[in-house]
Order: C-alpha cells, then structure tokens, then sequence
C-alpha cells in the first residue's frame, strides 16, 4: 500500500512563482491527487500550474495560510482522503521525503505526523531555530506531548481529526493555525509523532512569509491563553518535559 489514492496533498502558496511548478511536478510523482490553493498571489504562480494534472483553489485575495490550509483541507475531506498532506510551496521541503512521512501515517493512522527539521541544525536560520525552539516549549506543555519540531509544517493530519476540529481564521493568525492544531489535536487524543525530514532554503525562493518574532509572540499569546483557562495543565508541563510519549518517533519512524 502507497498511499497514492488514500491520501491527498495540499499545498498552501502565496507568490511562489519562482518555486511552485518543481515542488509540484515533485509531489506528483508520489500522489494521484494534489490540490493547490493560491491565496491571491501577484505574480503569476497560478499560470505555472496550468498545465499540469492538479486540483486549483484560488483566493481572490491574500486570506493567509491558515485560510489556505484549511481551505484545502476541506477540499480533500470532500473528495475522500483518509489523510491529508501538506507541504510548502517554497521549495523548503524535499518531496522525496513524502514516502517516508506516508509509511509513518499508515503505521500510526492515530497520529499527527510531522517532518521534524530540528535535527539538522545548520541546515535553519539561528534566528528561526531559537523562535521554533522556544515555541516548542510552550506547545509541549500546552498539548502534554514531547514536541521536536512545532513550526514544519510537512505534515500528515488523520481526516478523522480535520473533522473534529474547529478554528476561527484570520489573516494575523495564519502562523498561529499550525501550532494551535497540535494542541487541539491532543486535546481530541491524537499525538504528534515526528519523522526526521530533510529542509532547504533555495536561493530563487521568495522571502520567508514566517516573522520570527511577531509570529512567535502570536504563538505564544495563544498557548498562554489555553494554559490559563486548563489552570495551567501541569501535567501537561512533566509529561511535555519527560518526554513521555507512547512512540519513541526517531527510532520507530526513521523509515526507508
């Protein structure tokens, strides 16, 4: 089983012109259905994607990511999926590693898959390894869960858990969506578990969307909310800082 008609991918993307056809003809090389939703790009990232076998959304106007993704996602709840896939358009992460994050989500169908980049530390700007960093901790401990990677947003969502979820979206918040989604997934029983993945930034890629500090402060307003109205879920704090998951992701998930 390889999970081509069982799973669909969703890729956000915003101005991805430079990028957006490579990382789709690189995805379709492991996946029979893959939507895009262009969130009211500039430039002409749409045309690139024309003549090619995909599922298009567009957005009359930048909506941000959180909107995209979530968008999509109901997209691909409406056409079938048993998972959903999601990867940026920016050429950061390797479609080559999509076999290995499919084969983690049919071992652990329960769980919140995430590529995991943290591993390979030179490979991530300082400035954004100390933001993932310091969201990890707050994300840990809000969803009761040892976090390795907070902010990748190379990930494979049970359909099940996109039907239970619900969020309010906005444009201040798209960076917010992906790190509220794993503490709302844990609140609904489903776990994270991370499969080391391999990140690059190209040199043609436009300019980050993700602000470091403005986002992080964002993610952070978010998590402190939830620990308050949970009386701080100490629990959450030991289970998150002992590492006590069910699944052991490095050695169980480093897949071939």
């Amino acid at each position: 089983m390889n999970g081509r008609d069982e799973y669909i991918l969703v890729i956000p993307a915003y101005n991805e012109s430079a990028t957006i056809r490579e990382v789709v003809q690189g995805a379709l090389r492991h996946f029979d259905t893959v939507i895009v939703v262009d969130d009211g790009s500039s430039d002409d990232t749409l045309e690139k994607l024309l003549d090619l076998p995909v599922t298009l959304r567009q957005h009359p106007e930048n909506l941000g990511k959180a909107a995209s993704l979530w968008n999509g996602m109901q997209v691909a709840l409406k056409l079938g999926a048993k998972g959903i896939v999601t990867m940026d358009g920016d050429g950061q992460h390797d479609p080559t590693d999509l076999p290995r994050l499919l084969m983690a989500a049919q071992i652990h169908p329960d769980r919140l898959v995430i590529g995991s980049r943290l591993w390979n530390r030179d490979a991530i700007p300082k400035a954004r390894y100390r933001a993932n960093r310091f969201a990890n901790f707050w994300i840990a401990w809000a969803s009761g869960q040892a976090i390795e990677d907070s902010q990748s947003g190379f990930r494979v969502y049970p359909a099940q858990l996109i039907r239970l979820c619900q969020f309010k979206l906005s444009r201040d918040r798209s960076f917010v969506f992906e790190s509220e989604i794993i503490i709302e997934a844990a609140r609904h029983k489903f776990l994270c578990a991370f499969q080391p993945v391999q990140t690059t930034y190209p040199k043609n890629a436009r300019p980050s969307h993700f602000r470091p500090v403005k986002d992080i402060v964002r993610i952070t307003r978010m998590v402190f909310w939830r620990l308050f109205i949970r009386g701080f879920f100490l629990p959450g704090l030991w289970r998150s800082l002992s590492g006590n998951q069910s699944l052991k992701p490095r050695k169980t998930l480093d897949v071939c």
